[in-house]
């Protein structure tokens, strides 16, 4: 409907145009002069002849009156041509006025022809300006139309897919059912809680499986400890050599075995390596574009950023201020204050909600893998978001620190500037 309506209206305004143009090319400019006006200045002058200081000018035509040695008796304005020489150049009608026998002088009557043509003109240039102008208009407000409903919304979806891509799946696409493409948004929105669902299922399936491997640890662990500690008694109270040495081999092989399940534990651990991050220098100024696209629920005012420059790797980044404000919007669901400064040569952004924080005794843990505080029992959630972001920051050369703060979890990312 839209283009349709562009369309019609540039069609219109070009006719418009081509009708002003024809207009002006083929209308008649009527350079005559008005013969009744003519004739009444030649009387009234001839009668007033005798005394031309008391002549008044009767008709709407502008004119000189001059005598037979060719000075001016007499002007309706000034500016107007006081010779025969200017009157034949300018095209001025010229009557002689008959006194008697002989021409007693001669009247120019002024041709102002050429100034209505200059109106006309005028009238022209400015009747295309504003034609120009028109359609200049109408193509700025459709490009207006198309970067809002079209450019824009591709935009929104090329830094959506960049962030799925790096594995951020907690902000969703906002969606504008209005432009063309908001069932296609949607359809992408459909996809990343997909997503999000598979990697809480694969985060539950980790975390059954770090249960797992705890509880086969300590199942194991607890008989091996037994044997080791017997063997030990054994060896010292044995006097032979021989069965010395054999208890040796069973303490041995009981170190060997609990080595083996303590690299079995830690090794559900290791896959978080394979993410790659890449720090490069970042102007600070950008750090505000990240903060407001992870406050898609616009939940704080986000504050100037000290101008500098940062190492960063931008989308791990825009990762991390993900996941501290999506932790934030599903366990405090309160304003969040941000304050940003630089401190000891690192650029510090600050997070803190007014959910009242998590127990002292939890936060050395907080940032530990499939760790939540006891407040989020009853949340959806799997325990990595602030494993992840911890790892990026000391990836990027940063920190991560999360304490309590005043009314809430403050968490504190620190750029090296």
């Amino acid at each position: 409907m839209r283009k349709r309506v562009f369309i019609c209206s540039l069609i219109g305004v070009f006719l418009a145009e081509i009708t002003a143009l024809l207009f002006f090319l083929f209308k008649d400019i009527n350079t005559a002069q008005d013969a009744v006006q003519v004739n009444e200045i030649v009387h009234s002058v001839q009668d007033d002849w005798p005394e031309m200081e008391k002549h008044k000018n009767r008709t709407e035509l502008d004119y000189v009156v001059l005598g037979q040695d060719g000075k001016a008796l007499y002007r309706t304005r000034e500016g107007l041509s006081e010779s025969i020489h200017e009157a034949i150049v300018h095209r001025d009608t010229m009557v002689d006025i008959d006194v008697g026998v002989l021409p007693a002088g001669k009247i120019v009557i002024y041709n102002d022809s050429y100034q209505f043509f200059l109106a006309g003109k005028r009238r022209m240039a400015f009747t295309l300006l504003a034609a120009i102008l028109l359609q200049g208009g109408i193509c700025i407000g459709y490009l207006v139309y198309l970067n809002r409903r079209i450019i824009r919304p591709f935009q929104k979806m090329e830094g959506f897919a960049e962030r799925i891509a790096g594995g951020s799946l907690d902000v969703p696409l906002e969606m504008d059912r209005q432009n063309l493409f908001g069932a296609f948004t949607e359809s992408f929105d459909i996809m990343r809680a997909e997503l999000k669902k598979a990697r809480l299922a694969e985060a539950k399936a980790n975390a059954d499986k770090k249960e797992l491997v705890a509880k086969l640890s300590h199942d194991i662990k607890t008989p091996v400890a037994s044997i080791k500690a017997a063997s030990e008694v054994g060896a010292a109270l044995t006097h032979s050599v021989r069965m010395k040495d054999t208890y040796m081999q069973i303490i041995r092989k009981a170190d060997q075995i609990d080595g083996l399940i303590t690299n079995l534990f830690t090794a559900t651990l290791e896959e978080l390596q394979q993410l790659s991050v890449t720090p490069v220098n970042l102007e600070s100024g950008e750090l505000k574009g990240l903060l407001e696209n992870a406050d898609y629920l616009g939940r704080t005012a986000v504050p100037e950023i000290p101008e500098c420059i940062v190492c960063a790797d931008k989308l791990r980044l825009q990762q991390v201020f993900d996941n501290l404000f999506a932790n934030s919007y599903k366990y405090a669901a309160t304003e969040i204050a941000v304050e940003a400064d630089i401190r000891n040569g690192y650029l510090r952004v600050s997070m803190e909600d007014m959910g009242g924080g998590v127990k002292e005794e939890e936060l050395p843990h907080i940032k530990e893998k499939f760790r939540r505080g006891s407040n989020a029992a009853d949340i959806e959630g799997a325990g990595l978001g602030l494993y992840i972001s911890d790892y990026f920051m000391k990836e990027m050369n940063g920190m991560l620190e999360v304490e309590n703060g005043e009314q809430g979890l403050k968490a504190t990312v620190l750029l090296p500037c």
